[in-house]
């Protein structure tokens, strides 16, 4: 039996996150026609995880989550040792989150394009807008693509920023970018979906002056297809994306 994957989020109250991720989903669905996928979600927002794994025999449960931190390693496995202490018959395996992948870093590229932001251009700054996280690996991850990006591109500075429980918060990274020079600041988006903390970071970053705004990644055929790789790598026959 093919295992059912199973892509989870967190959930939110906000309906245009669970929109999203759905959007995110039927993508994967229309690049690999021949899967079961299910999307589910921790909180918040329904079906939950343990809902959609009592409904299924085998699963590959793909966290859509970009960085390893509390949700990926204390909820989602809580989740799943619960669904099978329930029915030990249950197979299931958990695959790693979607980040760190270049994947994600094109996607947040190719929006912060829409947003009207070219890589070649020396006057702008950009922020990279994060959850944040109180597991500063996760944090570091985020500082580790803005760090890849700075060298990378003709822009004045790039900076990592947080919307919670980390700094730099975006108005110290607006600051640290206008200190290197930056007449121009852009925000790009590393979040999945829509939400809270995604506006939390709108917010500031139009408070502290920033001329333009990159849509979190969303339904991006890259992250689709990084959602099947993360599936396929936990099969025992390796399963392609399509070129």
């Amino acid at each position: 039996m093919t295992p059912t994957l199973v892509a989870v989020a967190h959930g939110s109250r906000d309906p245009r996150s669970p929109a999203a991720v759905s959007a995110l989903i039927d993508v994967v669905r229309k690049r690999h026609p021949g899967l079961d996928v299910r999307v589910a979600f921790l909180d918040l927002s329904a079906p939950r995880l343990d809902a959609v794994l009592a409904d299924v025999e085998s699963a590959v449960v793909v966290p859509l989550l970009l960085g390893r931190a509390f949700h990926a390693t204390v909820d989602v496995p809580g989740v799943v040792a619960e669904a099978v202490a329930a029915r030990p018959q249950l197979d299931v395996t958990v695959t790693d989150v979607l980040g760190p992948d270049e994947r994600l870093e094109r996607a947040a590229l190719h929006r912060l394009a829409a947003a009207g932001v070219d890589t070649d251009e020396p006057e702008v700054g950009v922020v990279l807008g994060a959850a944040g996280s109180a597991q500063a690996p996760a944090n570091a991850a985020v500082a580790d693509v803005a760090a890849r990006w700075a060298p990378r591109y003709r822009w004045a500075g790039v900076e990592p920023a947080f919307a919670c429980a980390a700094s730099p918060t975006v108005p110290e990274a607006v600051a640290r970018l206008r200190a290197a020079g930056a007449r121009r600041i852009a925000v790009a988006s590393w979040f999945l979906a829509p939400g809270m903390l995604p506006d939390k970071v709108i917010r500031q970053a139009r408070e502290s002056g920033a001329a333009a705004l990159a849509d979190p990644l969303g339904p991006d055929e890259g992250v689709a297809d990084l959602i099947a790789d993360r599936y396929g790598a936990a099969l025992p026959t390796r399963f392609a994306s399509p070129a």
